[in-house]
C-alpha cells in the first residue's frame, strides 16, 4: 500500500500495538475498493497512519495514501486541483480557503490541540519559559506563519508580550521538532501532541497562555473526490469512537 514516508518509530509501534486489539473485523462484501487519498496536517502523522491501518484491516480493497505537510500548502494544492479524496487541516481558517474555492463542504472539527514549548534533551540552552526566545543567542525554531502552528505561535507570544527571534522558519510543525530533536535549535513551539510523540529526545516546558490558543481541527470531503465513498467512510472513521480513541491517545483535545 503507499502511504507517507514520515512514518516515526511511534507510528510504527502504534500500528503494532493496534494489531493486539480487537478492531473492526473486515467485511466479506465490501463494497468499498480503490485508494483513499487524503490530505493532512503534519501534526496528524501518527495518529493517523494508525487511523489508516485500522480503516484498511476493516476495508481489505481500500489502500490509503496519506499526504502530510503544513495545511496551507497542502489546502494551496487542493485547490490548485490536486486529485485527493480527504482533507483534514490543523485550523479552521485554513479549510475555510477551501471551503470559499467550493473544493470542500461542511468540514466537521474532530480536535483540539495547544502548544508548548520544546527544548533538546537535557535542555543545555537552560530555557525556562517564553521568555527566553528573546534572547539573541538562542538558536530557536518557530512554523512559518502562513501555517497554523505559525500563526498560533504568533499569537501566543503576542499573549505573552514576548518577540521572538526566529532563526528557522519551518513550513510545519515536525520541521520545528526535528530542529529540537537534533540539537540544530535550542527552543521551539511545537503542538502538545508532536512534543508527545518525541518521547524523551525533547523535554517539555509548559506555557500557561497556551491555553488561550487552541487550534480545532476540521476534516471534510472534497469536491469532486476520485472516490467518494471511500473518502466518507474515512471520514466517518476519524470521527468515530475508535478514532477518537487514537486521538486522544496521541494526546488531542476533543472537539
Amino acid at each position: 500500500m503507499a502511504r507517507s514516508t514520515r512514518v516515526t518509530l511511534a507510528a510504527a509501534a502504534g500500528v503494532v500495538l493496534l494489531a493486539g486489539c480487537a478492531g473492526p473485523a473486515p467485511s466479506t462484501d465490501d463494497p468499498l475498493t480503490g485508494t483513499v487519498t487524503v490530505f493532512a496536517a503534519a501534526s496528524l502523522t501518527d495518529t493517523f497512519d494508525a487511523v489508516a491501518a485500522e480503516f484498511e484491516a476493516a476495508h481489505p480493497h481500500v489502500d490509503v495514501t496519506v499526504n502530510y505537510g503544513g495545511s496551507s500548502g497542502l489546502a494551496a494544492q487542493i485547490v490548485g486541483g490536486a486529485p485527493a479524496d480527504v482533507f483534514a487541516a490543523a485550523n479552521e481558517a485554513t479549510m475555510q480557503t477551501v471551503v470559499d474555492a467550493g473544493a470542500a463542504a461542511d468540514p466537521a472539527i474532530f480536535a483540539r490541540n495547544t502548544l508548548v514549548l520544546v527544548v533538546p534533551a537535557g535542555n543545555p540552552g537552560e530555557v525556562t519559559g517564553l521568555a527566553d526566545l528573546s534572547r539573541p543567542e538562542l538558536a530557536v525554531a518557530l512554523c512559518d506563519p502562513a501555517v497554523p502552528c505559525g500563526s498560533a505561535a504568533l499569537q501566543l507570544l503576542d499573549i505573552a508580550g514576548v518577540a521572538a527571534a526566529a532563526d528557522t522558519l519551518e513550513q510545519d510543525v515536525r520541521g520545528v521538532l526535528t530542529r529540537v530533536e537534533l540539537g540544530e535549535a535550542d527552543a521551539g513551539l511545537v503542538y502538545a501532541t508532536d512534543a508527545a510523540a518525541a518521547g524523551p529526545a525533547v523535554d517539555v516546558i509548559a506555557v500557561p497562555q497556551a491555553e488561550e490558543v487552541v487550534n480545532r481541527y476540521p476534516i471534510a470531503v472534497l469536491t469532486g473526490a476520485p472516490n467518494p465513498d471511500a473518502a466518507r467512510a474515512f471520514v466517518d472513521a476519524v470521527l468515530s469512537s475508535a478514532g477518537r480513541r487514537l486521538l486522544a491517545d496521541a494526546g488531542f483535545m476533543a472537539p
